[in-house]
């Protein structure tokens, strides 16, 4: 296939404004599923978070044909934590799909996307989502995406764009301002990506150059390189040179398997030439950024470069009483090889060593990228026990400086009160505060990422669940100080066994609880949180005495309240500096470091 008859398109948005929901209609458009199929809803989010969580979490590709031409679409994530995936889907494509909600406008992570894609140069196609929404102002949003496009001082030819009206989930869209009817289709969208995106640049008949963006695996394969041909054409069993870095060597190996994308499926090809994207096996070696070249001029790409880490915290080995007992991979040699795969395949996920060789450091871009990653990790069959996150730090100027985010918070104009008291304590500071037409108000404020920490789960509950909270990162500021943190101490169990409702009751008075009765408990683990800042040494475990003695105080039925859920997000924002979060297949348990009243004694005179 010639490259004028292929084009290469990313869809970018902020999260929640239908990118995912528009590849599917654009995979219904194109014919890719026959009348009979019904596939599920968000097809492209596969991965079982993804599905959880509502987000995309990983960078994928898909391709339909249209009117003779094909066009690979990659889906993005849209959370700042997964930027990485972001500016590595950029490097496969040529032109943008912008996406952007018909209510809502331009949000915080339009801007982080789209100022990626312009750093590329990449045209772009408008398309405003969701104008069937009963507070849609469509106006008002071409105008803002304008404003967004001048403040990030694109281009002149960058700003002519063709711009559509939306209603993805049903598949339906008309060029312009205005409500698609129920006669249109999305053919409008697809003919504007075929006649504004341009076709792939690159000489066919010049020397290999093809850049790995992303990596896969298989279990008949082995190790998938994910990524693009820049120039020349690369062809199946041909011996070709693996460039790794200035310092390594390049390997000239054979291609083993070469692969192509078809509708949602990869299909074996003969060659794969400038501009398409390819998969390949037969490179074990292979990491990300890596350079595929001619083995005669050994003419390697540029590197990937992504933005810094912002959090980093500690993965150890599970060292409680319970180690063992729930998960499969459970030693320090497991869970360094497991992360040192996550690094080959997550270019913004750093890992480091520490003092203590079963003790690893792991560095992400936020506390969800580092939750997702946890919790991929409980769900293999791994044991671990984490830290809480902390910031990483700079020097400018001879001052210690912190990162610093702008977190946009949609919520029901009932709890905006319960935002900004929640925010104030954080050394946030608020910087819009924009009434919406429907009863919900979106709130901007800046603060200190450390002060983020555990914040979106707290939004969660204090709003029942209805706010929606996006941030992003917005530079550094100088240290802001201590940030206050959890109100009571820990309540600190002081022998293993069982936990009973004869104990819990006569705790639940002191505090609350993060159990209830006949579960397993251990010198060191907390059950609760206490109404008092210290810590509190307590017996879980403890039985009714059998006596003979009846009195109607002793012989009242126990009413236990019901424990606070903590869930893996919350117990990481929770703990303190000398407490760990016991992550297994089955369990979230907090402890102490140090799980004896004793050692904890001396290390504090210490």
């Amino acid at each position: 296939m010639p490259s004028s008859a292929l084009r290469n398109v990313a869809l970018i948005a902020h999260v929640d404004h239908g990118k995912t929901t528009l590849v599917d209609a654009m995979l219904h458009a194109a014919g890719v599923f026959a009348d009979h199929e019904h596939p599920v809803e968000r097809i492209m989010d596969s991965n079982d978070q993804e599905r959880e969580r509502g987000i995309t979490i990983l960078a994928k590709a898909a391709s339909i044909q249209w009117n003779g031409t094909k066009i690979n679409l990659v889906d993005t994530p849209g959370h700042a934590d997964f930027g990485g995936e972001v500016e590595r889907a950029l490097m496969l494509v040529d032109g943008v799909l912008l996406l952007v909600d018909a209510a809502e406008g331009p949000m915080p992570q339009t801007r982080y996307v789209l100022s990626k894609a312009l750093e590329r140069h990449l045209p772009a196609v408008v398309v405003i989502n969701k104008v069937d929404r009963s507070d849609a102002r469509t106006a008002e949003v071409i105008d803002e995406i304008y404003e967004l496009f001048f403040d990030l001082e694109a281009a002149d030819h960058h700003i002519e764009f063709p711009i559509f009206s939306a209603i993805a989930r049903e598949g339906r869209a008309i060029e312009g301002i205005g409500t698609p009817t129920a006669t249109d289709t999305l053919a409008p969208i697809l003919d504007a990506i075929v006649a504004t995106i341009p076709e792939p640049m690159g000489d066919s008949d010049a020397p290999l150059q093809a850049l790995v963006t992303n990596l896969d695996a298989s279990d008949y394969l082995g190790r998938l390189a994910i990524g693009r041909v820049m120039r020349g054409t690369m062809r199946a069993g041909e011996r070709v040179a693996l460039i790794q870095g200035p310092d390594t060597p390049p390997t000239m190996k054979k291609i083993g398997s070469l692969m192509g994308f078809e509708n949602l499926d990869r299909e074996d090809v003969a060659e794969r030439r400038a501009g398409d994207l390819f998969v390949v096996s037969g490179f074990p070696e292979v990491g990300i950024g890596d350079t595929f070249s001619d083995s005669d001029t050994l003419e390697p790409l540029p590197r990937l470069q992504v933005d810094e880490p912002v959090l980093r915290m500690t993965f150890g080995v599970n060292t409680s009483p319970l180690a063992g007992t729930e998960g499969q991979f459970v030693t320090s040699r497991q869970i360094r090889d497991r992360l040192e795969r996550e690094v080959l395949g997550n270019v913004s996920i750093r890992i480091g060593d520490t003092s203590a060789p079963e003790v690893i450091e792991v560095a992400g871009r936020g506390e969800l990228q580092l939750g997702v990653l946890i919790e991929s990790m409980r769900r293999e069959g791994f044991e671990l026990q984490v830290s809480r996150p902390e910031v990483i730090v700079k020097e400018i100027d001879g001052a210690v400086h912190e990162p610093v985010e702008k977190v946009t918070v949609d919520v029901p104009d009932e709890y905006v009160g319960a935002v900004t008291q929640v925010v104030s304590p954080r050394k946030g500071r608020i910087a819009e505060l924009r009434p919406g037409e429907t009863g919900r108000s979106i709130i901007t404020f800046i603060a200190p990422s450390r002060g983020l920490i555990g914040l979106r789960s707290l939004l969660l509950t204090i709003t029942r669940g209805t706010a929606m909270v996006h941030q992003r990162n917005d530079g550094w500021i100088p240290w802001v100080g201590e940030l206050p943190h959890r109100q009571g101490g820990a309540m600190v169990a002081d022998r293993k066994g069982q936990s009973t409702g004869f104990a819990l009751d006569n705790l639940q008075k002191r505090g609350e609880l993060f159990l209830g009765p006949g579960v397993d408990v251990y010198e060191g683990m907390i059950v609760g949180e206490a109404s008092r800042p210290e810590t509190m040494t307590v017996n879980p475990t403890k039985g009714k005495q059998l006596t003979n003695i009846r009195t109607h105080s002793t012989d009242d039925a126990i009413k236990l309240k019901p424990p606070r859920d903590v869930s893996l997000e919350i117990a990481m924002e929770w703990i303190a500096e000398d407490e760990l979060v016991e992550v297994t297949p089955q369990s979230i348990r907090v402890r102490k470091r140090l799980l004896t009243d004793s050692e904890r004694k001396r290390a504090k005179k210490a």
